[in-house]
């Protein structure tokens, strides 16, 4: 129902059935990434962890696509998950077997003249990109933030309204989830003058091992010291991410703008 009323229902198979191995030049999961030979979806290997994370919480996606979003029509970014399988073979001849469990998403950057992506997640740690040289070029939050101290992002009032809509649904959403260390993804097509964003990587929960490495760290405990910790609470998380995105893209105000 997702992929129909997402107008791929009918090539999903065969895009499918076509995938080259592609280089995502950010990821650092180690895990694989593939591409459909068309560049509408995208496949990524996640863990059993992550299968299990997501299954527990597949109803509670579906039902927020389409009751809140393609019923009432709120506004979104949520990257659109429109698979979830697990791969297995074996091989006679070496012996050898395989199980890999991937994802199938849409591909932000379909159709889009796209040179430079950025992976934001609302903290400025170990958050600096050096340059590849690749077609693609894939920053972080601190190249952002460099970048518009020179040359502020400026977006027009209704876009700025309707990203901060969007980013307050989709984050209050995943924190009933439980879910935290999501990224909205920015690619900007200079040819129309355009930013493409999305919310992606929303599956991975806040475990209780997490929990307890956020605790020690805020109260000092084991030496952990007061200092920021480096993972935190979905609901920390949100306020943090959600902060950032909006110091990140300022608004011009136009003439219905009500100043104060």
């Amino acid at each position: 129902m997702l992929r129909k009323s997402c107008g791929c229902d009918e090539i999903f198979i065969s895009s499918l059935a076509r995938c080259t191995p592609w280089d995502t030049a950010g990821g650092k999961s180690g895990s694989i990434f593939l591409k459909t030979k068309d560049e509408r979806f995208l496949i990524k290997q996640i863990s059993k962890y992550e299968m299990d994370a997501f299954l527990g919480s597949a109803n509670k996606y579906f039902l927020y696509m389409f009751n809140e979003v393609f019923d009432k029509g709120i506004p979104t970014v949520l990257c659109k998950i429109f698979g979830l399988y697990r791969i297995g073979f074996y091989n006679n001849v070496t012996g050898k077997s395989l199980k890999m469990d991937i994802l199938v998403m849409e591909n932000l950057f379909y159709d889009k003249s796209v040179k430079q992506v950025f992976d934001l997640k609302g903290s400025m740690r170990n958050r600096y990109a050096e340059k590849t040289g690749r077609d693609v070029e894939v920053f972080l939050d601190e190249n952002l933030v460099e970048i518009i101290s020179k040359t502020p992002l400026y977006m027009r009032v209704d876009t700025k309204c309707n990203l901060s809509d969007s980013l307050y649904n989709d984050t209050q959403f995943l924190m009933s989830l439980d879910v935290m260390d999501y990224s909205l993804l920015v690619g900007f097509n200079e040819e129309k003058d355009e930013i493409i964003v999305g919310i992606v990587d929303f599956i991975r929960t806040f475990t209780w091992d997490k929990k307890l490495e956020s605790w020690v760290k805020e109260s000092g405990m084991l030496g952990g010291g007061r200092k920021d910790p480096t993972i935190v609470s979905p609901r920390m998380y949100r306020r943090r991410f959600r902060s950032a995105i909006d110091l990140y893209f300022c608004m011009i105000p136009d003439f219905w703008t009500h100043i104060l």
